[in-house]
């Protein structure tokens, strides 16, 4: 079946159609990871958006049960330029294209991606529209143009959980798979879901953290008479700045509790405190970005998936760039002098990606630790 790519600015991919048929619209963006095609497919963060994969052969080791962020796909579309059909994994369980037509989301295959990389790039991330039922260019051209930006929307809404839940669950076992972890914890934390992802949680479990998830709109007095020892600001969806209940609630907790943000809990930790976010021309997305820690030689590889950023010139004297990103010198994390508080934009869950940053799971329960109540 045929199916087309049309961008906002006139561009148009023509390829074949894999997953779901039918139109969508989205950002459309791109993610360098080499692997981790599962993961990035249920990373709540994706939300509104049509993500191309750089690597050119995808679904090569298929889909199983257990490599998931959330509960289903998140994102709008999926571009690629070979979609493999007969995938080789003892994990597998299905096929890309089986997983995309179960949860209704449209595929794209056999376009040059890495044209449509630079052309991203060049003229940065826009709205475009994949479809298998309109084939006429100049017509899904005039679509991705009238279609809602992602700038302004608040997307939250659409991924974050509708009522409190309890996470047990660690991180994955060779033999075991995942499991939950033996002990007592020894912490007890709220984690604000704006679109949290599921290794995040494991993470938190290992820690030592005995974990109950919320709803992005709770209330922060509801929060705080939970009495928990930290509360942590989750990844999600968007742009930060249309989500003023999230940035009210955190306002009210500073201070009170000890916060640990995460991606676009860090962009709201940031507007909190006093600072501004703007739209990066075509955002971080992959498994490979150099963030440098603090002022010395100590750099880490880390896995991101962002389209907003921090502006550092906005952020007070008392809130202090801890990491910044060396491809661009972005802001990639920061903390408080005064009260308990600290956030990074990156991923140091990975899932996908590598590990380097694991050690900030290790400062946030120092952090309780130092601040906890008699």
């Amino acid at each position: 079946m045929k199916a087309i790519l049309a961008l906002a600015d006139g561009r148009v991919f023509h390829g074949r159609a894999f997953g779901a048929p039918g139109e969508v619209y989205g950002e459309v963006v791109f993610n360098t990871s080499m692997t981790g095609y599962q993961e990035i497919l249920t990373d709540p963060s994706y939300a509104g958006e049509i993500v191309t994969m750089t690597y050119p052969q995808i679904g090569n080791y298929g889909i199983n049960p257990e490599d998931v962020e959330s509960s289903q796909p998140h994102l709008r579309g999926f571009v690629v330029k070979e979609n493999c059909s007969f995938p080789s994994n003892w994990r597998s369980r299905m096929t890309l294209d089986a997983y995309l037509k179960e949860h209704n989301i449209l595929g794209i295959e056999g376009i040059d991606t890495r044209a449509l990389v630079r052309h991203i790039r060049d003229h940065g991330a826009q709205t475009g529209v994949i479809s298998t039922t309109d084939l006429d260019p100049d017509s899904l051209v005039e679509k991705a143009r009238r279609a809602p930006s992602i700038v302004g929307r608040d997307l939250v809404q659409e991924v974050s959980c509708k009522q409190p839940y309890h996470w047990t669950e660690g991180p994955w076992d060779l033999e075991e798979g995942y499991r939950e972890v033996a002990g007592q914890p020894q912490y007890k934390v709220v984690a604000y879901d704006f679109g949290i992802k599921r290794n995040i949680l494991r993470n938190l479990v290992a820690a030592g953290c005995d974990v109950t998830v919320v709803p992005a709109d709770t209330p922060a007095a509801e929060v705080l008479k939970m009495n928990p020892d930290g509360i942590f600001l989750s990844n999600g969806p968007g742009d930060p700045e249309p989500v003023t209940y999230a940035q009210e609630n955190i306002r009210q907790l500073l201070g009170k509790k000890p916060l640990f943000g995460i991606c676009l809990g860090h962009q709201l930790l940031a507007i909190a405190l006093g600072g501004r976010t703007y739209k990066l021309k075509f955002g971080h997305r992959g498994g490979n970005q150099p963030v440098r820690r603090g002022d010395g030689p100590n750099v880490e590889i880390t896995a991101q998936n962002h389209g907003f950023a921090v502006d550092a010139e906005s952020l007070s004297d008392e809130t202090v760039v801890s990491h910044v990103n060396l491809n661009d010198n972005t802001v990639e994390g920061l903390r408080h002098t005064r009260v308990p508080a600290f956030s990074v934009q990156y991923h140091p869950e990975a899932s996908p990606g590598p590990h380097d940053a694991h050690y900030l799971f290790d400062e946030f329960i120092q952090l309780m630790k130092d601040n906890k109540t008699p």
